[in-house]
Parts: C-alpha cells; sequence; structure tokens
C-alpha cells in the first residue's frame, strides 16, 4: 500500500499547499502576499503539473484498485493544471480592479482541480463521486462570489439546487450499479457485466450515471443551467467553468464509458447519439439570439460538447483520439477568447453586449484579427484548428456507420458559423455605438496571441499532439 503513494505524490502537494497556504493566510495578513496569492497559487499548479510529468505510470489499478495512473490521466491532469494556472493568472486584475481579491478564491480554484484530479484517476465509483463533490463544492461557492451581485447570487444557487439534484442521480446510479455487479471497482464491474444476467438494473444503473455527467458536461437535455450560470458569474469564474471542468468531466465520461461499461457499448452508443445531435441543435439554436457574448459562450459551449460527443459515440479508438484532440483544442481556443472578453470594458465597467464590439478593429487592429482568428476557428472554417478537430470527429463517426450525426453536425456547423461571424461583422464594419476604452494588459495579449498563433500552427501538425492523444486512448482502451 505505502509503495503505491509515490503515484499520487502530486494530489498530495496539492492538497497540503492549499491546506497550509490557507492556515497561512488567516494568521499573516500581508497585503503583499495577498495580491500575489493567485500567482502564488498559480506557480503551485505548474509545480504540480511537474510532479504529474515525473510521476511513474502503471497500466494496472493502485490503491487498492481505486485510483489509475496511466497515459490518459496525466495527459488531462497536465492540461487542467497548466490552463488552471494561466486562468489564475487572468483572473488578476478584474478581482483587483473589483475588490474581489481574496485569498480564499485561489484556494477555492485550488480546491476544485484537487477533485478534478481525483475524478481523473479515480477506478471505484465511490472515488469518482468523492472527487466529483471536491471539484463541484468549490465551484458552486465561487459561481456565488460576487456576493453583492444580484445575478452572481443567482447562479451560484441554480447552479447548487441543479448539481445537487445531479448528485442524487449519480448515487442512485452508483446503487443500482452495486446492486447489480456487487462492486464499485471499474474493472470488477467491466468484468461482471460479461457473467451477469441482471441487465435491466445495471442498464438503468447506466443511464442515471450518464444523466448526472451530461449535467456536468452541459449536454442536452441537461444544459439549461448553462447560459444563465456563465452570465451571472464573474468572468474569471465563467472563463474558468466554461474549460477546465469539461476537461475533467470528459475524462471521466471516456473512463465510465469505456472502462465500466465498455462491454455493453451498443446499450450506451444511442445515448451518446441523443445527447451529441441534441447539443449541436440547442447549442447552435439557442446561441443565434443571444446579444451578451457570455450567454452566447454558454449556448456555443453546449454545441461544441456535443461535437465532442461524437468522438465517442463512434465507440473506436479514433473516435476517443478524436474527442481528445477535439477538447484539447476548444480548451485552448477559450483561453483565447475569455483572455479577450476580460478587457471588454467601457468607462471602467465590464460590458458584454456584442454591439459594444462596434468598430473595435480601428482602435485595437491586433487584437481584432487575433480574436476573429478565434472565432473563424470556433466556427470550423478550414483550414484552422477548430476545423480540424471537426473533421477528426466526423469521419469517426462516419466510419462507425452513423452517417447521419456526421449530417447534424454538418448542418450545425453552417448555422454556428452565423452568429460567430455576426461578431467579426461587427468589429470590423458595424456602426459604431461608443469604443470600449479599456487597455488590454501585456499578459492577456500574450495569451490573446499565443492562443490564436497556435489554432492556425495547429493546422501543421494539431500542436504535436495527435500522437499523446493516441497515447491516452489507447492507454484507457486497453
Amino acid at each position: 500500500m505505502s509503495e503505491n503513494f509515490k503515484f499520487i505524490t502530486p494530489e498530495l502537494f496539492l492538497v497540503v499547499f492549499n491546506l497550509c497556504f490557507l492556515v497561512a493566510m488567516l494568521f499573516v495578513k500581508s497585503q503583499a502576499i495577498l495580491s500575489n496569492s493567485n500567482k502564488i497559487s498559480a506557480v503551485a499548479l505548474l509545480t504540480t503539473a511537474l510532479l504529474v510529468y515525473s510521476n511513474p505510470v502503471d497500466s494496472d489499478p493502485i490503491i487498492n484498485g481505486f485510483y489509475t495512473s496511466n497515459e490518459f490521466t496525466a495527459f488531462f491532469k497536465i492540461l487542467i493544471l497548466l490552463l488552471s494556472s494561466v486562468i489564475l493568472y487572468l483572473s488578476d486584475a478584474y478581482l483587483k480592479k473589483n475588490n474581489l481579491l481574496k485569498y480564499e478564491y485561489p484556494v477555492l480554484i485550488n480546491f476544485s482541480v484537487f477533485g478534478m484530479m481525483i475524478v481523473i484517476s479515480s477506478n471505484d465509483l465511490m472515488t469518482l463521486y468523492l472527487g466529483i463533490e471536491i471539484q463541484s463544492l468549490s465551484l458552486y461557492i465561487i459561481a456565488a462570489y460576487r456576493r453583492d451581485n444580484l445575478k452572481s447570487t443567482e447562479a451560484g444557487l441554480k447552479y447548487f439546487i441543479l448539481g445537487a439534484l445531479s448528485s442524487g442521480l449519480l448515487l442512485y446510479g452508483i446503487s443500482l450499479v452495486y446492486g447489480s455487479t456487487g462492486s464499485t471497482q471499474f474493472h470488477i464491474i467491466y468484468n461482471s457485466i460479461m457473467y451477469t444476467e441482471r441487465m435491466l438494473g445495471l442498464q438503468i444503473g447506466m443511464v442515471f450515471l450518464l444523466s448526472a455527467i451530461a449535467f456536468k458536461f452541459a449536454a442536452f437535455p441537461f444544459h439549461m443551467w448553462t447560459p444563465d450560470v456563465y452570465d451571472g458569474s464573474p468572468t474569471p469564474v465563467t472563463a474558468f467553468m466554461a474549460i477546465v471542468p469539461k476537461l475533467a468531466v470528459g475524462a471521466m465520461l471516456a473512463k465510465v464509458l469505456f472502462d465500466v461499461f465498455g462491454g455493453i457499448s451498443d446499450k450506451w452508443q444511442m445515448v451518446l447519439v441523443f445527447l451529441s445531435g441534441g447539443s449541436m441543435i440547442i447549442g447552435a439554436l439557442g446561441a443565434i439570439a443571444q446579444t451578451n457574448i457570455k450567454r452566447l459562450v454558454g449556448y456555443s459551449s453546449i454545441g461544441h460538447v456535443g461535437f465532442a460527443l461524437m468522438g465517442l459515440a463512434a465507440v473506436s479508438p479514433e473516435g476517443l483520439s478524436g474527442f481528445i484532440i477535439y477538447l484539447f483544442l476548444y480548451s485552448i481556443m477559450m483561453l483565447g477568447i475569455f483572455a479577450f472578453i476580460l478587457n471588454m470594458e467601457k468607462e471602467g465597467v465590464l460590458v458584454a453586449d456584442i454591439y459594444l464590439l462596434a468598430q473595435y478593429s480601428e482602435n485595437r487592429p491586433g487584437a481584432s484579427f487575433a480574436f476573429s482568428l478565434l472565432l473563424f476557428s470556433l466556427a470550423g472554417i478550414p483550414p484552422l484548428a477548430g476545423f480540424i478537430c471537426k473533421l477528426y470527429v466526423m469521419m469517426a463517426i462516419i466510419n462507425s456507420g452513423l452517417m447521419y450525426l456526421a449530417l447534424v453536425g454538418a448542418i450545425v456547423s453552417v448555422i454556428g458559423a452565423f452568429y460567430y461571424l455576426r461578431i467579426v461583422y461587427i468589429i470590423y464594419f458595424s456602426e459604431s455605438r461608443g469604443n470600449l476604452d479599456a487597455k488590454i494588459p501585456a499578459g492577456h495579449l500574450l495569451i490573446l496571441f499565443l492562443s490564436s498563433a497556435a489554432i492556425v500552427i495547429g493546422t501543421y501538425n494539431l500542436l504535436g499532439v495527435e500522437p499523446l492523444t493516441r497515447l491516452a486512448a489507447e492507454s484507457l482502451l486497453y
């Protein structure tokens, strides 16, 4: 047992850092430390990423079968830790300007990341539930972080109530699966499915599990919370919620489908097709009417979840690799998008109306061009990386024989191009309604430019991530 603790060194480091930092900030009233609390926590996350990178991997479950440490878990953990550290850096200016800089913010972010790391490496349904709750409780709090704002309070309350419902669905599903197989460990359930005749309870439990995970993933028909929570939460929180939890939940969904229910893929493939098709349609149609950029991002994220799920619905190594590539490139694009949105200000007030971007290109040609590139990529305009990742999942679903889902994806991509290109039109051609006047910090500009450069370079070799995603997919499947 003790020799397995080397595999959880990153998690132990992060939780010990969080606890020590929390205690230290309670007693050390240093303004200098407080003003740099986000940067200190970002460094801790980067250190944790280095520990994950240097950690050994094992193809077999560890810690009495409750945990896994392989190429799949390492890929997602490192990506989550790197992105979270960047988002903490992006949050700094906003929190200081709005008098929201408190040490609790980075602590809650780090605890949420700790929960995500447990989720990604879990090999037991109860460990999975524990990780989800650690992740979600932190997110409920930071969604309502701006306590003097009615929309933020409403977002936190709405997210908490619906999140509690999804937790109940998850626990009920776990109990049904346990009752049918006699275990909560992934590999034991997988083997038991081959020999059990109690398929009805198992299938119902699977549906409850997938419903709960679909809520966390903001997939149709459990998407209703997403636009309201994205709009009401403070913008740095929206950035975090739109990027990082999706990676953790995506990894969790892939593990549950292939590590737990891989033997009955014919039972869940159509469920994935329904979730994917519904998410793409609802996301595209819902975003068309939005003029608030945060709500638009909320609806568009539902649509992108649908495209990503297309890869899992293919039930193939090619599809799983495409699913991982899609989540990776989507995260890179959204990082640049929020580096821009965080600086949409007029007279010192953060705004979200897309029509206030009219003629923005006249004053900020470089930022406008980089932002427009990201919008083109999200729309799936060839040959940018956003088109490449959509092509990956569509080819996988076509090869699996589900041509109609690929057709839905193609139609939805055309619809989605409208609301992305509308923003580009407003930036360059619409009549000005008063210019945004915020100066974009150099660090934010750098992230915006790097993100847009990445989706251009990614058209050549997907930033070199394709072999890594293939290795991660193989470590999950075999």
